[in-house]
């Protein structure tokens, strides 16, 4: 990357980070502060807490299209401010009720797909694998600390703290964007990374990324639920005080990460992402039900909740390299965007209809509502075809007639490797799926008119 490309991804990933940051703080503690809420039931305490998803994900598209006819600054400022004001609504209130609007609001900051479009602006495509990589590295980071930072703040400054810490942050991304991420001169409508109404029927009718879509789904329901429960096994099962929690979530998050990756070496180089795929729903499943049997001490938790977040870490980190793959030619950024509304669905319902469960049934009741969702995941993993291991490659085209592009078309199909092509006329771009295993860049040279790059 250039200085101004490094300078550009650094700082959105940043800003992505610290709004992940303050929407994942809430979690671990939400349960044990929130009790004292007014009006709070174990029903809206879990609304409370994945309302925000519900709010991302019926915006999450709509904000992206948006900042093509206004901006994509203007979008992540009006997205920050909502943001930074939900979280003070949130901080300065007693009520369930209110914090329920202010979680709402929060997430109707709903920003993603404008940052990941802002970075294609400001990113040339061959650069674009390792800005995504650096978001996506930026985004696990801000949840792994979450975990610790939360119930920190929580002991010393209560709820209203980590809402008022949340809406600090909001505060300082605004700076950084202002300050820090340069202005583009002109929207860069790349198909990796921006959604595209034309293309989201074909998204939508793909059984593939259906599939993948319920998985990310699965998983952010089963992540929300979790932490309906647990802090309370801890606190009030186990004997752990609320203010002990941010050791025991760092010495889980920190071994679980480097124990799944050799997994993801495995799936990656040895093509094997299906078998790994699959373990690792059925590990996660394992660990949902052992949940229901931890009371015999913290060293039985800490195994069950290392295995379980091996295997989230895992599958959070597989789902959307297994969305790149499977994307048909100059879908991803629409395929992205159909991914993230159902994580942020799967987040809503999991807060929902766990705090429901947890009201009526209790712990275990939440606990193997978890399960049964995670068994109907692996059930439909296992009908899910191997993935196919294809690469994005991008080509710069010179400008040609109509009938020049059908030649070409027809040419890039043939070459070893290609296996889908869509060509953007007025972008002059030609987007590509092709196995690196059979495909040869050198041979791009035999076409006078193509400047290229890559993307995953």
């Amino acid at each position: 990357m250039n200085a101004l490309e490094k300078r550009s991804v650094s700082a959105l990933a940043s800003v992505y980070a610290m709004r992940m940051l303050g929407l994942f703080m809430v979690m671990p503690v939400f349960m044990l502060l929130g009790s004292d809420l007014e009006g709070a039931t174990p029903a809206l305490l879990g609304f409370a807490i994945g309302a925000y998803g519900l709010s991302q994900a019926l915006l999450q598209i709509p904000f992206g299209l948006m900042s093509d006819r206004v901006g994509r600054k203007r979008m992540i400022y009006i997205g920050l401010v909502l943001f930074a004001a939900g979280s003070v609504l949130a901080g300065a209130t007693d009520s369930i009720y209110v914090v329920i609007l202010g979680r709402i609001l929060q997430g109707a900051g709903a920003i993603a797909s404008v940052l990941m479009a802002l970075l294609s602006d400001l990113t040339r495509e061959e650069q674009r694998t390792k800005a995504m990589a650096t978001v996506g590295i930026s985004i696990g980071l801000s949840f792994s600390v979450s975990l610790v930072l939360g119930p920190l703040i929580g002991s010393v400054w209560g709820l209203s703290g980590i809402f008022y810490t949340t809406a600090a942050l909001a505060v300082f991304a605004l700076v950084v964007v202002s300050r820090v991420v340069p202005t583009p001169h002109q929207h860069k409508l790349s198909a990796d990374t921006h959604p595209a109404r034309e293309m989201l029927g074909r998204v939508l009718s793909d059984g593939r990324l259906l599939r993948l879509d319920f998985g990310i789904f699965a998983l952010h329901l089963v992540l929300t639920a979790l932490f309906l429960v647990f802090p309370s096994i801890l606190q009030d099962q186990l004997g752990l005080a609320g203010s002990s929690h941010w050791w025991f979530y760092l010495s889980v998050m920190v071994t679980s990460f480097f124990a799944m990756v050799p997994f993801i070496i495995l799936g990656e180089k040895k093509r094997k992402m299906k078998p790994v795929l699959c373990g690792a729903i059925a590990l996660l499943t394992l660990a949902t039900a052992g949940l229901t049997s931890v009371t015999a001490g913290l060293l039985a938790a800490w195994a069950v909740l290392f295995f379980f977040f091996m295997a989230f870490n895992l599958l959070e980190a597989s789902l959307p390299s297994l969305i790149s793959k499977e994307a048909p030619a100059a879908t991803k950024g629409t395929a992205m965007g159909a991914y993230s509304t159902s994580q942020f669905m799967g987040a809503f319902l999991g807060g929902a209809l766990g705090g429901v469960l947890l009201e009526q049934l209790g712990i275990n009741g939440v606990l193997w509502f978890m399960a049964a969702v995670l068994v109907l995941w692996l059930l439909v993993a296992l009908t899910m075809p191997s993935p196919r291991y294809t690469t994005s490659f991008v080509l710069q085209l010179r400008q040609a007639v109509g009938n020049q592009y059908s030649d070409i078309d027809d040419s890039l199909r043939r070459l070893p490797g290609v296996q889908d092509v869509v060509i953007v006329e007025d972008a002059a771009t030609a987007y590509l799926k092709v196995d690196r295993q059979q495909f040869d860049e050198a041979l791009l040279a035999d076409f006078s008119f193509v400047r290229h790059g890559s993307s995953t």
